[in-house]
């Protein structure tokens, strides 16, 4: 697969004048990120009049930055026919409908078989973006919406949006209890102490906030909103268990089932079947990173999420009359 050749000229403005160069690249190259902008003037693809200086030398203004470089295939990846539900694609961003099922990216356990691969084979120049344009992650059995980058400027710009927290996303999930209000939970995530696998609440962990508020109630279930200020690894898992509201079928942080008394042998299986954490990435809001204009998604719930809300409404209304 060809590279992809990388060409910029600009010169120094006044006011940047007598600035470290890697500060003055952040400035005038801002669509790349500063850790790249460091690694190509270490490289010598981005030099000064003509001149290979270090990140920390300063630079004159009327001084020229020349950039010249290759976009690298980032990994060894391969491109793989799985099937995506796109609901938005230009040329700089691609926003999808995660199923469950399906890894965002390859790792231990799991070294083909993901989205990323997936990605890979709808678009193969992502092989140059660094991870093939993923900046955000779904878990595996977690469903909904995800935006991708499509190229290094808009990886940039959109990481730049997650960092900022103004890219918004929020989630639906059906938790075991009754919420009797919505509120928010503010408490840091770290890796468990003993379970690797697992996060958990930790003072030393990163900062957390989640806000919830209730859609419906049912006898001993209720179905929730959830926004995320955040995004920690399993934040919403974590966080609606602290609260004492573990999701439904979720097999890290679930504990016990709960069952309304007297409850129907297909609620009853339903709950006790369902095969992954009732959670869903139902709406994402975000500034596209090339036009600036603010644009949002909703995605509908999945089959096995509507269907567990039916019977517990079902059976909601053969108990409270």
């Amino acid at each position: 697969m060809s590279k992809q050749a990388i060409q910029h000229h600009a010169e120094v403005p006044f006011d940047l004048g007598g600035q470290r160069l890697d500060q003055i690249a952040a400035q005038l190259f801002p669509e790349y990120s500063r850790s790249r902008l460091a690694a190509w003037i270490k490289e010598g693809a981005l030099t000064v009049d003509g001149q290979t200086l270090r990140p920390r030398d300063p630079v004159h203004a009327g001084s020229v930055l020349a950039l010249q470089a290759e976009q690298e295939a980032q990994g060894e990846w391969q491109a793989e026919d799985i099937e995506l539900d796109i609901q938005y694609e230009d040329e700089h961003i691609l926003v999808l409908n995660k199923p469950a099922g399906l890894v965002v990216h390859p790792a231990a356990g799991h070294a083909d078989g993901t989205l990323l691969n997936a990605l890979l084979h709808h678009a193969p120049d992502l092989i140059n973006v660094p991870r093939a344009g993923i900046v955000h992650r779904l878990d595996k059995d977690t469903t909904g919406l995800m935006v991708v980058a499509k190229t290094l400027q808009a990886q940039t710009r959109l990481v730049e949006q997650l960092q900022a927290r103004t890219v918004s996303r929020v989630y639906e999930a059906i938790v075991v209890g009754v919420v009797t209000s919505g509120g928010t939970v503010d408490a840091p995530i770290g890796r468990h102490g003993v379970q690797r696998q697992r996060m958990a609440i930790a003072e030393s962990g990163k900062p957390a906030v989640s806000h919830y508020r209730v859609l419906e109630r049912f006898r001993a279930h209720t179905h929730v909103r959830v926004k995320l200020e955040t995004g920690r690894t399993h934040q919403i898992r974590v966080h609606m268990t602290h609260i004492g509201f573990p999701l439904v079928g979720d097999p890290q942080y679930g504990g016990r089932f709960k069952i309304p008394p007297a409850a129907s042998p297909t609620l009853v299986e339903a709950l006790k079947e369902f095969p992954r954490q009732a959670l869903h990435a139902r709406f994402l809001e975000l500034e596209h990173p090339t036009t600036g204009q603010r644009m949002k998604w909703i995605c509908d719930l999945p089959d096995d999420f509507v269907w567990l809300l039916t019977l517990l409404q079902q059976d909601r209304g053969a108990f409270v009359g």
